[in-house]
């Protein structure tokens, strides 16, 4: 096993340069608010595709699609997982463009509800906006800090601690144009470095053809693409992942920080070919675990761990160290940056007329909070995919209704919600996690139907579209999709900018999406 100090001085280090690197780019520009919280414009097809690849691709790469693959269904279960994490990149190609049609001065996702919907939507909306962001953190604190236990038994509380304080540095300093620049370079850093980790363990355990071999002599249910239970675990994650990620505010942003449509539909497409294949080693991986008998007593979400452990020597646990480090930074400073970003659009909306200072103090100060919020929770050790799922299943729910408005004049709030409130019913009805509490309650109990994810997501995704659809056909009014670029507007007023450093730009906006 490597060494505390040694793993805790590469972590620091690795942290290091990405905070000095952030902030350095950061001091370059004049930032204002619209800078800080959508980057606006600035990103080309490569960029796009980078900070897409690198804030999706966060720590729980290395456990969930493992687990899923080692706990849940073999290949057929990674298969669901990848087909899932490409999905909603693909959906946002159309979604992305509508909404900057709509929005073109657009920053959050709850700006969208409000203008669209209303009052009771937004309080909804932004309920599951913050709930999944922040799950997502807690989750990825939790990822890093089960890894770093694992090769190096580094206390959780550490790892959550300075990997939070880092990355606090340069998003509260620098805001999203700090995160899309270190994502870049991430990117850069994280796909080689987790190639060559991935081929690196099949060579260290004796090459495809003995992995093959062995699973197929042992546990030949592993193999098989066809396996019932791991076509149900792909199927409802595929839903799962696909509705929890249209609330999540780090793609939004990224939505509006494209220079164009045509950056926007090739960055998220590059994104989505990309993830599929990290997805599949990952996981396959965690079949190798479970397939050649390694695991003995460790539970299914170290089974990438377990395969790295038996097939490298030690001190090529060190890569995996920079690995993890880089992976949850990536995925922390973008959901940092999210959750402040949606409270700071919302309060140009509920303050006075408040100035760009005190908006720019309120985002820092909200990223702190939330930053501390998060560290606390990951340091606890909670199951990353249970996080996930819990959070997953309110996204699967409302996701539908909630796009229906961009696409449909007819969708009414009252409709929308009844919908999402009806599918989440559906879905808590079948949902495992609950299902012991809820057969316990008097009359209800009794007439629940068994625990199922399947039943559940498939359940809140089908019932919330059916209700979604049948009461646009049922409504007589028509809603005016132009409207919505009228109810949003920039944050920047004729201050100008909150400098941080750099020069201001010619027009005294602080804006330099036009020159990025």
């Amino acid at each position: 096993m490597v060494t505390t100090a040694l793993a805790l001085g590469v972590t620091v280090a690795v942290l290091a340069a990405m905070t000095a690197l952030g902030v350095a780019h950061s001091r370059t520009r004049m930032l204002s608010v619209e800078d800080y919280i959508s980057a606006r414009n600035s990103a080309d097809t490569g960029t796009t595709a980078a900070t897409l690849i690198a804030s999706g691709m966060g720590a729980w790469i290395l456990f969930s699609p493992a687990e899923a693959g080692a706990g849940f269904g073999g290949l057929a279960a990674v298969g669901g997982y990848a087909i899932g994490s490409a999905v909603p990149l693909l959906l946002f190609i159309s979604v992305g463009v509508r909404l900057r049609e709509y929005l073109p001065q657009g920053h959050s996702l709850t700006e969208y509800v409000y203008g669209r919907y209303g009052a009771w939507m937004y309080g909804y909306a932004l309920l599951i906006a913050v709930f999944y962001m922040f799950i997502s953190l807690a989750a990825g604190m939790t990822a890093a800090a089960d890894a770093l236990a694992f090769v190096a038994d580094v206390p959780p509380w550490i790892t959550a601690t300075i990997i939070g304080g880092f990355v606090l540095v340069y998003t509260g300093y620098g805001g999203l144009v700090a995160s899309i620049f270190t994502d870049t370079v991430q990117t850069l850093v994280i796909l080689p470095l987790l190639t060559l980790s991935f081929a690196a363990v099949v060579v260290g355990l004796g090459g495809t053809g003995a992995i093959h071999q062995a699973i197929a002599s042992a546990n030949p249910h592993l193999l098989d693409l066809g396996f019932v239970p791991g076509l149900a675990f792909g199927g409802y994650v595929v839903i799962a992942i696909t509705g929890s990620s249209v609330f999540n505010q780090g793609r939004w942003q990224r939505v509006f920080a494209a220079a164009d449509d045509t950056s926007l539909r090739r960055g998220f497409a590059i994104a989505a070919v990309v993830t599929v294949p990290m997805i599949l080693l990952a996981g396959l991986l965690g079949v190798s675990a479970a397939g050649l008998g390694l695991m003995g007593d460790a539970g299914p979400s170290v089974a990438l761990f377990v395969a790295i452990a038996a097939a490298l020597p030690e001190w090529a646990t060190l890569g995996v160290v920079v690995l993890v480090v880089l992976l949850v930074t990536s995925t922390t400073d973008t959901l940092f940056n999210g959750i402040a970003s949606i409270v700071t659009a919302d309060l140009s909306r509920v303050l006075d007329d408040p100035d760009e200072r005190t908006l720019q103090y309120a985002a820092r100060a909200l990223t702190v909070v939330v930053a501390i919020a998060a560290i606390a929770v990951g340091a606890q050790g909670y199951s990353v995919l249970e996080l996930f799922l819990l959070a997953d299943l309110l996204g699967a729910a409302t996701f539908i209704p909630f796009l229906h408005g961009l696409y449909s004049g007819r969708a009414t709030e009252r409709g929308v919600l009844l919908a999402s409130v009806a599918g989440l019913l559906v879905g808590l009805a079948y949902f495992p996690t609950f299902h012991g509490a809820l057969v316990a309650l008097p009359i209800i109990g009794p007439l629940l139907p068994g625990g199922s994810f399947i039943h559940s997501f498939a359940g809140a995704a089908g019932v919330s579209a059916l209700l979604s659809l049948l009461a646009a056909r049922l409504s007589d009014g028509r809603f005016d999709l132009d409207s919505l670029a009228v109810e949003v507007h920039s944050l920047d007023d004729a201050a100008g900018p909150v400098t941080d450093g750099g020069r201001p730009t010619n027009d005294g906006t602080g804006s330099e999406g036009a020159e990025r």
